[in-house]
């Protein structure tokens, strides 16, 4: 097949052509554009509502009953319930291995078959978390009441839904509507109504009913009753009771009706004014960037029709950062392949170096084209793996080009030297490929937080590496058989420059790098002694900690955020004094950082008070600030995201009272630093022991945010039946759904009004609802119809309830979670110590274990996992070997580089002052399938010359060296060519990318030397080993 193309240019370049027109096509017609890869979450959630019960409630009726129905199934790997006022949420974390979709079936099943939940629950809510795709969000604010400023919002949200591509848009940080229909328990008295019996007489005449059909001449008519209330009006017009004088009495005579929002608190504000915020999302194959650029252009074109006083402002445009991150990228691509040309051009002849870099659009075009196949997007990942493979790409053109570039400078035809050339290094060349594509297999099934992520890369670098592939057996060889002649008579000045370099790099072949490696092979123990020395250094220095790794790097945001937990049942005015506190403290960043221009690299502001309670759900003690900052780039401050924060946390200053308050200004922060899960049935038992390691983690230099997940939670009254009760025939069940029927409420009726599901809710007036004489005066029917006192009833005593119950795999428990100054910490340090001294405390509580969760599981995870990865890349890597060289031994020469490579990517580390991580191990995974394919074409051509021509060891040995140099330095350096530009990127959008390029690239280039003078030391002492064993035996 290699012959047949090469002599028929016109089926070459029409796969060129072909492959060319796919990519482009593709790229710009199918795939859409996002920041970060969308991943299949391994996650499933059941979500119950139960409103107005305790978190206990939730826990003893729903949360326990669900775990008990599914705890069995297979694929589970963990089981979490969080138990909070008025839902329970269960979280079921997948097996990797296992199909979600089956799992999910499988619960659904389980829990539609329990008969046992409240009746006052809602029905539960299963179903697979999915990724979000956020892609920017308008607010809407202004000095306006509340629900004015809804209307708006609504008004605009229609309009945005309107817009094409628009079809997911979510309102948040807003209370949800509601009916409220409060009334007097001496006008139910006066009347002698009960709210059962009011509610059931709103019902009655609140409805819309079909009332069947009329068949006449004229055909079919529908028969529809319409009566149906929806605004305040039209419930207060409903008759409920037909007085004895004929007179009606309306429910306007019984309740006041008020048609607003539930009456949990919650206040947001942008810019330090009310505010809604619409969050747009993509779907499907959507394109961030369009998606974003048509809210822009309506944003843009709605703000002059709105009335003075509201204003419509873009927030958390992710697109920003997708644009940032695409133009960083592209241009590091650019950059890289015009030094992997310039290289190329150097070491061949130009027109040569031309057709080898061609190689590069075309393997790049075929592995676009099959992008909507493998289910890859434009992103963040799948730009930095064209980049990774950008210097790649060409090795196998760069050896078979180079390969017939010396059958041509030997006088050779064009067309026999293409067809020879690329014959003699077919197999070295293929397999090389093949090992490189085995070291990324792996990516793919990394799993964890960030290991999800990195799964496309092998999706984009293994269809890259066939095309390229492709391109150098069948299609460089027509390009260049079909050149002219070699003739130095027609060079031109350019032709002239190179073949003079090229002259000066083979004079230096010979004078200088032969002798030194017929030295080495003289001085063989020497040799092999600095190679041991080099590598026990290295890594002595790794474990022994001069070497700092640290899991996930400390990445700068572009979002700062602060948010505050009081006690439960804080007023909801303290905490929005502090909230707004935190807000003063980001203006005065503002006013501080503000630039030339006029414009601050402190952004717009955005504050909820009442919110970030569990699961997301209301709660006034707790509160959230967050400001966008300009990017790094962008600005000219040279203050980072981590110190602007600490100066914000230190102008707030404290805060008495409160909880926790916590800081966050980075990016790709799954899972804390620092977790430490207590687990045990016992609640007094699991508190007191996290006190005890808090104290643990406040003492520790270096930790700082240590909170935990305990709250004492609200004072609670809690009810118990006197003797009189049961005599009267009342049940404790009776007396509760009185009781809650009365305060919290009853759902009479749920309407649609617009979009919104609008609750009509049935209770005791505010004021009645306020005070303890109140309650204890509230009016309980009794079996027999009599209405007695609470108070005489039951007697009330006072505790506490938690404000939420966690319970993993069925046990409760507690998490105390911290941040770690990651730069000048010893994390590992920090671990042995929390383990020694939690464990000692842990005997003063029987019954309560404890495990290292957060970034220590998934690291411990990451690097099983990254193991397992090592043993089945070698494994494989040997099997690729060997069959070529139907050796055992010769794999282990080739493979012998590896080791050396990794302590070269370590030594890159130190060069370039960063510490090893997750992304730096991940880099040295994929260098072990790059760094071989040097040393296997060279030994491969050591074998030939042995083979067929019959050379010496020592000579077979010296002229692979000297022959092969100029291709394993060519392949070197535009590896490294390729990923310079983004090593030595500043931009925050390429920071967590870098580790791993700096493993792959600086791996690749100092391992040339590895290359050069072990590999060929190995197979002389190996050859001349068998030799002497051969003679023995003979």
């Amino acid at each position: 097949m290699i012959a047949w193309f090469a002599r028929n240019p016109v089926a070459a370049n029409l796969l060129m052509v072909v492959i060319l027109v796919a990519g482009i096509f593709t790229i710009s017609q199918r795939v859409p554009v996002e920041t970060f890869p969308t991943t299949e979450l391994q996650y499933i959630n059941v979500t119950v509502p139960f409103r107005g019960a305790t978190p206990e409630e939730v826990e003893q009726t729903i949360s326990t009953r669900i775990e008990e129905a599914i705890y069995d199934l297979d694929g589970i790997k963990q089981l979490t319930s969080r138990s909070s006022e008025n839902v329970s949420r269960v979280t079921i974390e997948v097996e990797d291995d296992f199909e979600v979709k089956e799992l999910l079936d499988e619960i659904k099943s389980r829990v539609g078959a329990i008969n046992t939940l409240p009746v006052e629950a809602e029905r539960p809510i299963v179903q697979q978390i999915e990724s979000r795709r956020e892609t920017i969000s308008v607010v809407v604010s202004g000095d306006l009441p509340e629900k004015e400023l809804r209307q708006y919002s609504e008004i605009i949200q229609e309009e945005l839904s309107s817009l094409p591509g628009l079809t997911q848009i979510e309102t948040s940080g807003a209370r949800a509507f509601e009916i409220a229909i409060e009334v007097n328990q001496n006008l139910l008295n006066e009347y002698g109504l009960t709210l059962q019996e009011l509610g059931n007489a709103i019902n009655s005449r609140s409805l819309d009913l079909s009332a069947g059909q009329v068949k006449s001449e004229r055909g079919e008519i529908l028969l529809r009753l319409k009566a149906q209330s929806y605004t305040q009006d039209d419930f207060e017009q409903i008759p409920v009771l037909t007085r004895p004088d004929g007179t009606i009495l309306m429910l306007s005579d019984l309740a006041i009706i008020k048609d607003g929002f539930e009456e949990e608190s919650l206040n947001t504000r942008f810019d330090g004014k009310p505010s809604v915020e619409l969050e747009i999302f993509r779907t499907g194959d959507q394109s961030a960037i369009d998606v974003a650029q048509r809210v822009k252009d309506y944003v843009a074109a709605k703000q002059s029709e709105l009335p003075a006083g509201v204003s419509l402002s873009i927030w958390r445009d992710r697109s920003k950062s997708v644009n940032a991150r695409l133009n960083t990228l592209v241009t590091s691509a650019i950059q890289g392949g015009l030094l992997v040309i310039l290289l190329l051009a150097l070491f061949l002849r130009p027109s040569i170096a031309m057709w080898v870099s061609l190689g590069i659009p075309i393997a790049f075009a075929g592995g676009m084209a099959l992008m909507p196949e493998m289910g890859v997007t434009v992103n963040l990942i799948s730009l930095f793996a064209f980049i990774l493979v950008l210097g790649i790409v060409v090795d196998d053109a760069i050896v078979t080009g180079e390969n017939i570039y010396s059958h041509l400078n030997r006088g050779d035809n064009p067309l026999d030297a293409a067809i020879n050339g690329t014959k003699e290094v077919a197999v070295p060349v293929t397999f090389g490929v093949i090992t490189t594509m085995v070291a990324f297999v792996p990516l793919s099934f990394i799993g964890g937080g960030w290991g999800s992520f990195y799964s496309s890369i092998p999706l984009i670098v293994i269809p890259v590496l066939i095309f390229s592939l492709v391109e150098s057996k069948l299609i460089l060889p027509a390009h260049i058989g079909h050149m002219k002649k070699l003739n130095a008579k027609n060079d031109n000045k350019l032709v002239q420059y190179q073949q003079k370099f090229a002259k000066g790099f083979e004079d230096f072949v010979m004078k200088f790098y032969k002798p030194a490696l017929k030295f080495a092979l003289a001085h063989w123990q020497l040799s092999l002694a600095i190679f041991l020395a080099f590598f026990l250094f290295v890594w002595a220095a790794v474990s022994s900690g001069l070497t700092r790794f640290i899991f996930f790097p400390r990445i700068q945001s572009e979002i700062a955020r602060a948010t505050v937990v009081m006690p439960e049942g804080t007023p909801f005015e303290l905490t929005d004094s502090y909230v707004e506190r935190m807000t003063e403290a980001a203006l005065e960043l503002k006013e501080k950082y503000r630039e030339e221009d006029g414009d601050s690299i402190v952004e717009h502001i955005f504050s909820v008070s009442g919110y970030g309670g569990g699961g997301g759900a209301v709660s006034s003690s707790n509160g959230l600030v967050m400001f966008e900052i300009t990017a790094p780039e962008e600005r000219e401050s040279e203050i980072t995201s981590a110190e602007l924060v600490n100066e914000w946390r230190k102008l707030i200053g404290p805060l008495p009272g409160v909880e926790s308050l916590t800081f966050r200004a980075e990016i790709g922060r799954n899972r804390d630093p620092i977790d430490v899960q207590l687990r045990g049935s016992n609640i007094q038992r699991l508190s007191g022991a996290a006190l005890e390691v808090k104290d643990i983690l406040g003492n520790i230099k270096g930790v700082f945010d240590v909170s935990d997940s305990f709250s004492k939670g609200k004072q609670e009254i809690q009810f118990r039946l006197k003797p009189q009760a049961e005599t009267l025939g009342l049940t404790l069940s009776d007396l509760a759904r009185q009781v809650r029927s009365s305060y919290f409420g009853v759902e009479v009726q749920r309407i649609q009004r617009g979009r919104e599901d609008v609750r009509v809710m049935l209770r005791l007036a505010k004021e009645e609802r306020s005070t303890l004489d109140g309650l204890n005066g509230l009016l309980i029917e009794t079996p027999v119809g009599a209405k007695v006192p609470l108070e005489q009833l039951a007697d009330l005593s006072y505790g506490n309830s938690p404000s939420s119950i966690t319970r993993i795999n069925r046990q409760r428990t507690l998490n105390i979670t911290a941040d770690v100054e990651k730069e000048t910490a010893d994390i590992e340090a920090i671990k042995r110590r929390i383990h020694q001294e939690t464990s000692v405390i842990l005997e003063n509580y029987p019954g309560v274990t404890y495990s290292l969760e957060g970034e220590a599981r998934e690291q411990e995870e990451s690097t099983s996992r990254l193991t397992i990865s090592l043993y089945f890349v070698l494994f494989a890597i040997y099997i690729l070997l060997a069959i070529p060289f139907k050796s055992y031994i010769q794999p282990f020469i080739v493979m012998s580089v590896i080791p050396f490579g990794a302590c070269m990517a370590i030594v890159g580390h130190w060069i370039m002052g960063m510490s090893l991580s997750v992304m730096s191990i991940m880099g040295m995974l994929a260098l072990t399938g790059v760094v071989v394919n040097d040393s296997l074409v060279l030994v491969d051509y050591i074998n030939q010359q042995r083979r067929k021509h019959g050379e010496s060891l020592l000579d077979a040995v010296l002229h692979a060296g000297v022959r092969r140099l100029r291709p394993v330095m060519l392949t070197s350096l535009t590896t490294f060519a390729g990923l310079m530009p983004l090593i030595f990127e500043k931009s925050t959008q390429a920071q967590f990318l870098i580790p791993m390029g700096v493993s792959l690239g600086f791996g690749i280039l100092f391992s040339t030397m590895v290359t050069l003078v072990l590999v060929p030391l190995l197979y002389y002492k190996a050859a001349q080993v068998k030799h002497y064993f051969k003679g023995k035996l003979a």
